[in-house]
């Protein structure tokens, strides 16, 4: 059964991860920061104070909320829980061990440009979205496609079944990236490091993930509060230190990762470039699987936000590809390109190392041993215990959102329960079945969701000049704030309060 399920999903994956998706994907992010001229390098110290610098500043951004929406802060850490996972670890030495060290930089150019992309996306959701019967805010590509693109004169049979399509194919992502794939990280490390079983990790998982599942998503988001924050800061400490542990291999490392990019050179005997197309393909898969810029997944959680302008949350978006990609995973990838444990070249485990089972999921536990002792691969075992259970958690709520868009708000209690049961599945899955499982259902989610955001790129281009002119510029005009006219007037009269 599982032979089977693997060559259906090998055909399914290279329709929708072929050429014409990279392309499709690369071309919204770049002309979402055409649009906006920008943003992310012209208005970066705007964003950046807007973000990370208003949580420590007089206002803050980390109270919580009493109604059903969630704070801003809260909506960042259930994003960054979901995309700040085993991608940054297990995803990034994957994409170096196949696609080389130039992975990394083409890892880096789809995380620039999807900057704006994930900025379009909440932005989008934000100005779509609706309150459901139990007063929480519904939003994300979903409602874009049905009430922006279904909008467009002969549109709306195309916009709903666009629509149905990116929340049919979310639904089975959150099995996916969300829920499998992390949780056979979390068992395949708890074996490897501390000899627990598969089987037991998976219960253990199972139990806990669901005793904070079932509660919804306020208390999704006071775990992942409290998770995402230490854990990530922790991890990059232990990054910085082998940074500096391995400061002289700086030049050798991005060296290998500029000429890798481009190293247009044969493989085994095969075609002329086949060594760029593996890193640009690499890169670009690994780094939409990390941060997610595209997908149309963390959008559904920065809509619950309270925040009453879109740009606002838009920026948050920035700051989440900012710190999962740029940050996080480039400290990975410093971390393994310098311990010696690959060809600088080819990315490929040296030969001192070729009868050590390093894998893709253990190879960055081995870089912390060898700087840290046994102490480090434990250390790492837990980070991604913690990555992939926030990632899972973080997950259960897009899924939870793609059921409700489908069935309606009463069948999320089943989605929930399944989602749960599931998670001893992916403990004793196929680690590569599971990943090639995740890449797929990334794929079937990304373009519905890209069509969306392309068609209405003049909306995102309204809005940023709408809140460039009020905000940056001092001038006086009606902000736009909702497609809504009964949302508009309750925002806009909620943000007078806020101003006053």
């Amino acid at each position: 059964m599982l032979d089977v399920i693997s060559k259906v999903n090998d055909v399914v994956n290279g329709i929708v991860w072929g050429w014409p998706a990279l392309i499709l994907l690369a071309f919204v992010g770049v002309l979402m920061t055409c649009l906006t001229k920008f943003f992310q390098i012209s208005h970066i110290g705007h964003w950046m104070k807007n973000t990370i610098g208003a949580i420590f500043s007089d206002k803050g951004v980390t109270g919580h909320t009493k109604d059903k929406s969630i704070s801003q802060f809260q909506s960042l850490c259930t994003a960054l829980a979901a995309t700040v996972g085993t991608g940054n670890i297990v995803g990034v030495a994957g994409a170096i061990i196949v696609g080389g060290p130039g992975a990394v930089f083409w890892m880096w150019i789809i995380a620039f440009f999807g900057m704006m992309t994930n900025y379009s996306e909440n932005v989008l959701g934000i100005y779509y979205r609706r309150k459901n019967k139990a007063g929480e805010w519904s939003g994300g590509a979903m409602y874009y496609l049905r009430d922006g693109l279904g909008a467009k004169k002969g549109c709306k049979g195309i916009g709903m079944v666009l629509a149905v399509l990116f929340s049919v194919f979310c639904f089975l992502a959150s099995f996916g990236i969300g829920n499998m794939t992390q949780v056979n990280s979390i068992s395949g490390n708890m074996e490897s490091v501390f000899g627990v079983p598969t089987w037991l990790t998976g219960i253990v998982v199972l139990v806990v993930a669901g005793l904070v599942i079932v509660g919804g998503l306020k208390r999704i988001a006071s775990v992942t509060e409290k998770i995402v924050p230490f854990m990530v800061v922790f991890y990059i400490i232990g990054t910085i230190i082998i940074f500096f542990t391995n400061i002289s291999q700086f030049g050798a490392v991005f060296a290998a990762i500029f000429k890798g990019a481009f190293a247009w050179k044969a493989a085994g005997g095969g075609v002329i470039g086949y060594g760029i197309k593996l890193a640009i393909e690499q890169g670009m898969k690994r780094g939409v699987f990390s941060n997610e810029a595209g997908l149309g997944s963390s959008v559904m959680v920065h809509s619950n936000s309270n925040v009453s302008e879109p740009v606002r949350q838009g920026m948050w978006g920035i700051f989440e590809v900012f710190a999962d990609t740029i940050i996080v995973c480039t400290l990975t990838a410093f971390a393994l390109l310098s311990s010696g444990l690959v060809d600088l070249t080819t990315g490929e485990t040296v030969a001192e190392y070729a009868g050590t089972a390093l894998t893709k999921a253990n190879i960055i536990a081995t870089v912390f041993s060898m700087h840290f002792g046994q102490a480090g691969a434990a250390f790492v075992a837990i980070a991604i215990m913690l990555f992939a259970f926030s990632t899972v958690l973080g997950w259960s709520h897009y899924g939870t959102k793609a059921c409700e868009f489908l069935f309606g708000e009463k069948y999320t209690i089943i989605y929930r329960v399944i989602f749960v049961v599931a998670i001893f599945g992916g403990a004793v899955m196929s680690d590569n079945l599971a990943w090639d499982l995740a890449d797929t259902f990334n794929g079937m989610m990304m373009i519905p969701n890209l069509i969306g955001v392309l068609v209405l790129s003049p909306q995102v281009y309204a809005i940023t000049k709408n809140y460039i002119d009020r905000v940056l510029k001092g001038k006086d005009v009606k902000p736009m704030l909702s497609n809504f006219p009964d949302v508009q007037a309750e925002q806009e009269a909620k943000l007078k309060a806020e101003e006053a």
